[in-house]
């Protein structure tokens, strides 16, 4: 496994919401994503979210397709996200889609870890490509 660090900008929009997601209390944003570090790319997503913000939980599910250099390689792969808040405590997973990678990164695998300092969003990125493994 490789990883990489760095640091990233993000820019949500909410989209319409089909009538059933509307009905249910879901929302529907997509995803605007610049990397920086070893991971120069961009990430475009669409994100389908819940928040009860009386009791402070919620979920979120998300796409994002990462397009760019990795460590010098270009290609792209996608990403999945699964967040869930129970009563404020937040867990997060992000993970490489299974034979998403296209380009010199076809084989990626990997999760990714979000972090927020000071205001700003980093990435902690392991990841393993096929032809290394």
């Amino acid at each position: 496994m490789s990883k990489v660090t760095g640091e990233f900008s993000v820019t949500m929009q909410p989209e319409p919401a089909s009538a059933v997601a509307a009905d249910t209390g879901v929302g529907r944003m997509s995803l605007d994503k610049q990397y920086h570090g070893a991971l120069q790319a961009t990430g475009k997503g669409e994100m389908l979210a819940y928040m009860d913000s009386a009791l402070g939980s919620g979920a979120y599910v998300a796409i994002e397709r990462v397009e760019g250099t990795l460590d010098g390689r270009r290609g792209d792969f996608l990403l999945h996200h699964r967040g869930l808040m129970e009563r404020g405590a937040p867990s997060l997973v992000v993970a490489v889609v299974p034979d998403s990678g296209r380009g010199e990164l076809a084989g990626i695998s990997g999760t990714l870890q979000i972090r927020k300092e000071g205001g700003k969003h980093y990435y902690d990125f392991d990841y393993q490509l096929a032809d290394s493994a």
